[in-house]
């Protein structure tokens, strides 16, 4: 998932929260917090495991090429 879209799913957290702020919100009890929250943290974890498979990939490709002779 992109930057921008992780970003996004705070943004209306955030939002949600600041409008709920007057009245007695509970955001454990909130459908809508807990519905962002876990987009927030799939998409927290999904650029998580990317950079985690992009890392290793580098690492195969650097193990794999000879060291360079200048």
């Amino acid at each position: 998932m992109t930057t921008s879209a992780k970003h996004e799913t705070k943004a209306l957290l955030r939002a949600h929260l600041a409008a709920a702020a007057g009245n007695r919100h509970f955001t454990r009890h909130c459908p809508i917090c807990h519905r962002l929250l876990r987009l927030a943290m799939e998409h927290s974890a999904a650029d998580e495991a990317a950079d985690r498979a992009e890392h290793e990939k580098r690492e195969e490709t650097t193990a794999a090429s000879p060291p360079s002779t200048r």
